[in-house]
């Protein structure tokens, strides 16, 4: 992914060494634990990661529910990008986990309120608290790093987005703050796979591809010239060779 944010004024606080711990890298094969125990902030209920996706492909958002200068622009931001796709809410999951373990339920609710209004009925969030050893095993399986500053009680921490398939295999790391409908609902239709989409999705997939350094979905205009310029070229050697074998031929 990108570059990483700070909430909060943290990042004045931090030295470099420390920032540069903060990052979302998901290792080969990477896939979220689906039998970790979490809690809904807003029923209060224990369950579990996977109950919370239920079987579906999932934007999580692993956010501060305290932090109003970045997450509180990811959350809504990625729930406007979600509304755009057109997709039934029930087709994806928006999940959202807390990296602040000191965070309740309260602080959970107030942000979705707060952020999202009467947007929330139509993208449905999740909200989710877990504990300390529960977010080390999380964020350890996705790669994600975020680093506190006591100084200034907050944290420093990766401005993105994981997309996640159905089985909690990480698809793609998203840049929430430059999301878009056809983006996300590019990137649902691939973790999706064949059951999330149309096939007018699937069939534009093939004419794009994903940039990790911007977490967007970029056409491949470049790719596809270059090869066809590739093919075109074989043709004419191919060509030149042919008649030069024939000519050869009627001279003999």
């Amino acid at each position: 992914m990108g570059l990483v944010l700070a909430s909060g004024p943290a990042a004045a606080r931090l030295v470099q060494a420390d920032l540069a711990r903060v990052a979302v890298a998901p290792p080969p094969g990477a896939r979220a634990p689906l039998d970790l125990a979490v809690t809904d902030a807003r029923t209060g209920q224990p369950t579990t990661l996977g109950q919370a996706l239920g079987g579906r492909a999932a934007l999580l958002l692993p956010v501060d529910y305290t932090c109003g200068n970045v997450c509180d622009p990811m959350l809504s931001m990625s729930a406007g990008a979600l509304a755009a796709t057109g997709l039934p809410a029930d087709d994806y999951a928006l999940v959202l986990v807390g990296i602040d373990p000191r965070d309740d339920a309260a602080a959970a609710r107030r942000m979705l309120a707060e952020t999202l209004g009467d947007r929330a009925t139509s993208v449905r969030p999740r909200a989710l608290l877990v504990s300390d050893s529960a977010l080390a095993r999380l964020t350890g399986a996705l790669g994600y790093s975020a680093v506190y500053d006591a100084g200034t009680d907050s944290f420093a921490h990766p401005a993105a987005a994981l997309l996640l398939a159905a089985d909690g295999r990480v698809a793609r790391v998203l840049s929430p703050l430059a999301l878009t409908g056809k983006d996300l609902r590019l990137a649902l239709t691939e973790a999706g796979e064949g059951r999330v989409g149309s096939i007018a999705d699937r069939l534009t997939l093939l004419c794009y591809g994903y940039d990790a350094a911007r977490g967007v979905y970029t056409p491949l205009i470049q790719q596809i010239l270059t090869v066809a310029g590739i093919v075109t070229i074989a043709a004419i050697a191919l060509l030149v060779a042919g008649l030069t074998r024939l000519a050869r031929g009627r001279q003999a």
